[in-house]
């Protein structure tokens, strides 16, 4: 399977610049992640963590 990936691969023009692509559009992701992560302010991240905490259980009739 991987024979016919790379072969078919070999046939398009510029395919290196792909997998360099999608590397930077990983690395972006979690740094702007990491960065909205870190500037969250303290009581947000208190709401969010109570949030399942408040809600009633609801009843299943199983």
């Amino acid at each position: 399977m991987f024979k016919f990936i790379k072969q078919y691969a070999s046939t398009i023009e510029n395919c290196q610049v792909y997998p360099m692509i999608s590397l930077i559009i990983f690395f972006v992701f979690f740094v702007v992640l990491l960065w909205f992560v870190i500037k969250m302010d303290k009581k947000s991240v208190t709401h969010l963590s109570n949030i399942p905490l408040d809600k009633p259980e609801i009843e299943s009739n199983h």
